[in-house]
C-alpha cells in the first residue's frame, strides 16, 4: 500500500473528507446517545435495583473513570496502528459492553458493563476527533467540530426519549439493547468512508502509566463519592484521596524521566492548548453536575415518567445545537477568546437562574433556564475544543487529543462525583425521617426515588413533601456551585488565553508520520 507524508490540512484538502465527517457523525452519535439514555433511566434503574445515590454515581462514573483512564493509551494506538482500525476496535467493545448491560440484573454487573462500554469509548472519542485536523483546513475545522458537537447534541435528546419510551414499554435493560444498531451503523460508515491514518514513530503504549492512571482516578472518585456517607474525616476517604495524589503524582514524574512519554508533557507548555483544555474541562464539570441531578428533578419530583423526563430535556439540547450552528460565524467575528468566555457567562447565568427553582416553580421556569444552558455550553465547548486541536501537530493529534479529552472526562467524573456528593449531603441533612423505622429511614435518605417509593408504601404524604423540598434544596445548591465556577472560569479565559497558533517544529518537536489511504 502506498505510503505518503501527511501535509497540513490547509495545504491538502482531502476530496472524501465530508463524507468522512459522516463517519465520525454516526460514531459520535452512538456516545451521545448513550450518556443521556443512562442519565434518564437511572431513577427507574434506582427504584427496580435497590441503588442508593452512591450506587447510581458508580453506574455513571464507572464508564466515565475507565474511558478517562484509558484514553491517552487508545490515542497513542490509534497515532501507532491507524485511528481508523482503532476506531472500529473500540466501536465493537462498545457493543460487547451494551451486550452485558442487556443481560445485567443487579448493580455490580451494570457497573461492569458500563466499565467495558468505557473502554470502548476511550477508543473512539479521542480517535474521531484527531483526524479532524488532518482532514480541514483551519477555516473548515470550527464548522467540523460544530457539526461533530451537534452530532453529539443530536444523541443527547435522542437518548432520554427513545430510553423514556423503552422504559415506559420493556424492561430497563432495553437501554442497552439499542445500541446495537446505532453501533452497526457507526462500524458501518468508518469501514467505507473514513480514510486510514497513522503515525508509526509514536511511543508504546507504557502498561505501567496507564496502571497509575486508572488507579489514581479510580481512587480519587471513589473518595469524593464516599465521603458524604462516611464523612470527609474518615480514614477509608482520607486514605483514598492520598493514595490518588500519591499515584497521580507518580504518573506524573515517571512521563517526565521518560524519553518518550505516553503523557506527552510537552504539550501542556502550549499555552493555547493548555487553557483551552482547562475551559473545556470545567465546562463539562459544570454540564455533568447539571445532567446527574436534572433527571431525578423531573421524574420524582415533577412527577413525570421516563419518556415525559426525556422530552423535557430536549431544550437543553436545542440550546445547545442552535450554539454549535452559529459558532463558526461568531467565532470568525469576535474570536475565540470573546467567545469562549461570553458562553461561560450565559452558561453561569443559566445555573445561577435555575438555583432559584422551588419545588412549585413547575416545568416552564425549568424549561428557561436550561434552553439558556444549553446555547453557553455549546458557545463555549466548541471554540476551545478547536483552538485546542488547532495547537495540536497533526502527527500527534491521537496522543494530543486523548490528552485532552482525558482532562475532559476528567473533570466530568469529578463533576458527578463532587456534585452528587454535595447533593446527597444536603439531600439527608434536609429530609424529615424522624417518624419512620430506621430501616426505612435509611432507605430513603438514600435518593428521592427511594423516599417516594417508601411514602407511597407506607401511606405517608408528609415523607413526599419534605424528601421534594430537600431535593430541591439541594439542586439548587449544586446549581448556584456550579454557575460559580462557570464565572470563575469566564473570567480566567478573558484575561489569560490568547489566539492559539498551530504548534511548529521547534515548540512541539513532532515526529514523522504518515497517511495511508
Amino acid at each position: 500500500m502506498a505510503t505518503v507524508t501527511i501535509k497540513p490540512a490547509a495545504d491538502r484538502q482531502d476530496p472524501r473528507r465530508w463524507w468522512a465527517l459522516a463517519a465520525l457523525v454516526a460514531s459520535m452519535l452512538v456516545l451521545g446517545f448513550d450518556m443521556t439514555i443512562l442519565n434518564v433511566a437511572l431513577p427507574t434503574m434506582a427504584g427496580q435495583l435497590g441503588a442508593s445515590t452512591g450506587e447510581q454515581q458508580w453506574m455513571a462514573d464507572a464508564y466515565v473513570v475507565v474511558f478517562a483512564a484509558l484514553m491517552l493509551p487508545a490515542g497513542l494506538l490509534g497515532d501507532r496502528f491507524g485511528r481508523r482500525r482503532m476506531l472500529i476496535t473500540g466501536l465493537g467493545i462498545f457493543l460487547a459492553g451494551s451486550l452485558i448491560g442487556t443481560l445485567a440484573d443487579d448493580v455490580s454487573l451494570v457497573v461492569v458493563a458500563r466499565a467495558v462500554m468505557g473502554v470502548g469509548g476511550a477508543l473512539v472519542m479521542p480517535l474521531a476527533l484527531a483526524v479532524l485536523p488532518a482532514l480541514f483546513a483551519p477555516g473548515e475545522r470550527t464548522k467540523a467540530i460544530g457539526i461533530v458537537s451537534a452530532a453529539s447534541a443530536l444523541g443527547a435528546p435522542l437518548g432520554p426519549i427513545v430510553g423514556g419510551w423503552l422504559l415506559d414499554h420493556f424492561w430497563w435493560g432495553s437501554i442497552f439493547l439499542i445500541n446495537i444498531p446505532m453501533v452497526a451503523i457507526g462500524i458501518t460508515a468508518c469501514a467505507f468512508l473514513l480514510p486510514e491514518t497513522t503515525d508509526p514513530a509514536s511511543p508504546k503504549v507504557d502498561v505501567v502509566s496507564t496502571a497509575l492512571t486508572a488507579a489514581g482516578l479510580g481512587a480519587l472518585i471513589y473518595g469524593i463519592i464516599e465521603a458524604p456517607v462516611r464523612g470527609w474525616g474518615d480514614p477509608l476517604v482520607l486514605g483514598m484521596l492520598g493514595g490518588a495524589a500519591l499515584l497521580l503524582a507518580a504518573l506524573v514524574l515517571r512521563e517526565r524521566r521518560l524519553s518518550r512519554p505516553m503523557l506527552d508533557m510537552s504539550l501542556l507548555g502550549n499555552r493555547g492548548f493548555l487553557l483551552n483544555t482547562i475551559a473545556a474541562t470545567l465546562v463539562m464539570f459544570v454540564l455533568s453536575g447539571l445532567m446527574f441531578v436534572l433527571p431525578p428533578y423531573l421524574q420524582a419530583v415533577l412527577g413525570h415518567d421516563a419518556f415525559g423526563t426525556g422530552l423535557r430535556m430536549l431544550p437543553l439540547m436545542g440550546g445547545l445545537l442552535v450554539a454549535a450552528r452559529g459558532a463558526e460565524p461568531v467565532v470568525r467575528r469576535f474570536g475565540p477568546r470573546a467567545v469562549i468566555s461570553g458562553g461561560l457567562v450565559v452558561l453561569a447565568f443559566a445555573a445561577m437562574l435555575g438555583s432559584r427553582t422551588t419545588v412549585d416553580s413547575g416545568y416552564g421556569f425549568t424549561a428557561l433556564w436550561l434552553s439558556v444552558a444549553g446555547v453557553g455550553f455549546g458557545f463555549a465547548v466548541v471554540p476551545a475544543m478547536d483552538s485546542a486541536l488547532g495547537a495540536l501537530p497533526v502527527e500527534r493529534a491521537g496522543s494530543g487529543t486523548g490528552l485532552l479529552m482525558t482532562v475532559r472526562q476528567v473533570g466530568g467524573a469529578i463533576g458527578i462525583a463532587l456534585l452528587g456528593s454535595l447533593l446527597s449531603g444536603v439531600y439527608v441533612d434536609r429530609i424529615d425521617t424522624g417518624s419512620l423505622p430506621a430501616g426505612a429511614a435509611d432507605t430513603a435518605g438514600d435518593s428521592v426515588v427511594a423516599a417516594h417509593a417508601i411514602a407511597d408504601r407506607l401511606g405517608l404524604p408528609g415523607l413526599v413533601e419534605s424528601a421534594d423540598s430537600a431535593y430541591v434544596t439541594g439542586m439548587g445548591i449544586v446549581l448556584w456551585v456550579s454557575g460559580v465556577a462557570a464565572l470563575v472560569t469566564a473570567l480566567l479565559v478573558a484575561a489569560l488565553l490568547r489566539t492559539p497558533e498551530p504548534a511548529d517544529a521547534a515548540d512541539m518537536a513532532p515526529r514523522p508520520a504518515d497517511a495511508r489511504q
